[in-house]
């Protein structure tokens, strides 16, 4: 499975974006199913109401709907980690669904990555693995 950010699942279903084609082709040419998280597609819904309304949210949801997109489920035993990992990164400033990612990333063992945000050089899993950035 890939980690997917918000910002590439909203370039996956408009088409308007600079790097839609790209990632399109990227994610049907690794053949792995993307894994995120409730913050994450959150934040891309509403992206996408305000980019495509409910057109490209439907889009959003069919990607769920034909099992292309997986949620991870936070636990409420994992709050405690993702707003340490946010005070941490304080400086970036680290949002909620990037804390998400790399909490993730930690639970899963999955350190492959789609993103559009630089921030995710910076972030370590379990405080000193790095990402693979895939592009």
């Amino acid at each position: 499975m890939i980690l997917c950010d918000a910002g590439v699942l909203l370039c996956l279903v408009d088409r308007t974006q600079p790097q839609h084609q790209i990632y399109k082709n990227l994610v049907m040419g690794v053949n792995k199913p993307l894994i995120t998280t409730w913050a994450c597609l959150t934040e891309a819904m509403y992206l996408a109401l305000h980019r495509g309304g409910w057109v490209m949210q439907k889009q959003l949801g069919q990607m769920l709907l034909d099992n292309l997109l997986t949620i991870y489920e936070i636990q409420s035993s994992d709050y405690n980690r993702l707003f340490v990992l946010m005070e941490k990164y304080q400086d970036r400033p680290m949002d909620l669904a990037d804390a998400t990612l790399v909490l993730t990333a930690e639970k899963t063992g999955f350190y492959q990555i789609l993103t559009l945000d630089s921030d995710f050089l910076f972030y370590r899993i379990d405080n000193h693995v790095s990402f693979e950035i895939i592009k």
